[in-house]
């Protein structure tokens, strides 16, 4: 399945926009709780250590993300960032060359780039040499930049390597046991920041996480081992695999036959014409009219001819059911596909009570027995539900509601439903801290019913543990304040 391309069917398949667990898609960014202080680390040590700093981690483990946050998180007036992206074997000469562009050095060597880089400092600047896919580095680049970090009491730059592990090696056969670099290893991602990935990625293409089961992610989880580039490899799989399987129940389920197109519409056509035929036959055959007998009126008590035609007596439509997708995310999405089991609880219906249906009047039988004229069945009313109130938080103070929450802060999503009435029966039987918003989906309305505002995403987590069971079987999770407000913003346009 990996060596599938990410073609039209698969993309119209699920309503992808773009595939959205491609190596690299444009204004994606996911950035876990857990990488935030690896940032502020590099930062500090850059700041107050002369240290060449080196971020390690298996290939797909995120680190050119960390190098991207930590060029948009420095001060832009103070660092003059060089970043260098090797894509093949990288020497000593041309890294300096690239260096001695960027800094605005006339000579690519080694004395005179370190000059221009104390010039620099003496205005104000700092420069951060950034290098990707370090292990691309020959022996003689990776002591150049162990020799620049280093550099003079006057200056020296700030060297950051990103690379696989097998750099530390090479590294410690350079600097023969002295502390001349610091490591920091990127940690994998645990199972609800993988969901969480997931989703954004999901959303990011039109869709949401109903596209795989709980099932499917868990498995995702434990192929991948936690690591992004892995999760994207698994997940692609997962959607292929389930797309196949799909269209072969749609081809077992239909007709199989080893035909050419013009043999099937050839057979079409002889099928139409036999159709024709036997409709004109029948045609031409006269017509009985149906039998009917005439009864006159009296000749029997109208609560029998009531009970004759009960089955006239419109049925009470049951509610619209709730739909409980696996992990809440039938708010990102309609309903599940065929690798996804939705779990449906129907909400509570109000039927009238058998005293509350009137018994029809009596009819006097007419004093003169002629034949009855055609007239339609006479049924008992059932009188109708009363018009229902609209919840007080409607959608649109709703909207409002979570536009002013932080955009830091967490809630915890429970469910989505295309119907607005079943989504205003959970807030008002669930009461305090529950709300909802609606969000366009394929052209549709989703309402999307969330509970409470958090400052983390620990305390979101929390708070699940303390829902009802009943909420707690849909596999609600958290999510940012930013995600709900950018989907409500989408929704208005």
């Amino acid at each position: 399945m990996s060596s599938l391309s990410a073609d039209d069917s698969y993309l119209n398949h699920y309503g992808f926009s773009h595939d959205p667990f491609a190596a690299r898609v444009p204004g994606f960014k996911f950035f876990p709780a857990q990488r935030k202080p690896v940032l502020g680390q590099l930062h500090h040590l850059a700041r107050y250590s002369q240290l060449l700093l080196v971020v390690t981690g298996p290939e797909g483990s995120g680190k050119t993300l960390v190098r991207q946050a930590l060029v948009a998180s420095s001060n832009k007036q103070a660092v003059h960032s060089v970043v260098i992206s090797p894509l093949e074997t990288l020497d000593s000469n041309v890294l300096l060359q690239q260096i001695a562009q960027a800094v605005g050095c006339q000579r690519a060597d080694f004395d005179s780039i370190m000059a221009q880089i104390i010039q620099l400092a003496l205005t104000g600047q700092e420069v951060y040499l950034l290098v990707d896919d370090a292990e691309r580095l020959t022996g003689a680049a990776v002591e150049t930049l162990l020799r620049l970090a280093q550099g003079s009491p006057e200056g020296r730059p700030h060297v950051f390597l990103f690379g696989e592990h097998a750099l530390v090696a090479r590294l410690e056969a350079l600097v023969d046991g002295e502390e001349r670099f610091h490591v920091i290893a990127l940690q994998p991602y645990e199972q609800d920041e993988t969901r969480e990935y997931l989703a954004l990625r999901l959303e990011g293409a039109g869709s949401g996480l109903d596209c795989l089961s709980e099932e499917q992610v868990e498995r995702i989880h434990v192929d991948s081992g936690g690591w992004p580039g892995a999760i994207n490899q698994a997940a692609r799989d997962e959607l292929l695999e389930t797309m196949q399987q799909s269209k072969g129940r749609r081809k077992s389920a239909g007709w199989n036959l080893p035909l050419p197109m013009k043999h099937l519409l050839a057979l079409v056509g002889v099928v139409l014409i036999v159709l024709v035929t036997l409709l004109m036959r029948d045609a031409d055959e006269p017509s009985t009219a149906p039998a009917t007998t005439a009864l006159p009126l009296g000749t029997a008590p109208v609560t029998e001819a009531l009970d004759e035609g009960v089955d006239a007596v419109p049925e009470i439509a049951p509610a619209q059911p709730v739909i409980r997708e696996p992990l809440a995310a039938a708010g990102s999405g309609e309903a599940a596909d065929s690798s996804t089991q939705a779990i449906e609880e129907p909400l509570p219906v109000e039927e009238p009570a058998v005293d509350d249906i009137k018994a029809p009047a009596e009819i006097a039988a007419p004093v003169a027995v002629q034949p009855p004229a055609a007239q339609p069945n006479r049924v008992a009313e059932v009188p109708r539900e009363p018009v229902r109130q609209i919840a007080a938080d409607e959608p649109a103070a709703a909207g409002n509601w979570y536009a002013s929450q932080s955009k830091t802060n967490y809630l915890v999503q429970v469910l989505g439903t295309r119907t607005q009435a079943n989504a205003e029966a959970l807030v008002k039987r669930q009461g305090e801290g529950f709300r909802y918003f609606v969000k366009q989906h394929q052209g549709k309305p989703l309402y999307v019913v969330t509970y409470g505002s958090f400052a983390t995403r620990n305390a979101a987590l929390e708070a699940i543990k303390k829902l009802p069971a009943s909420l707690q079987a849909g596999k609600p999770w958290a999510r940012s304040f930013a995600s709900v407000q950018q989907e409500i913003s989408q929704s208005r346009q």
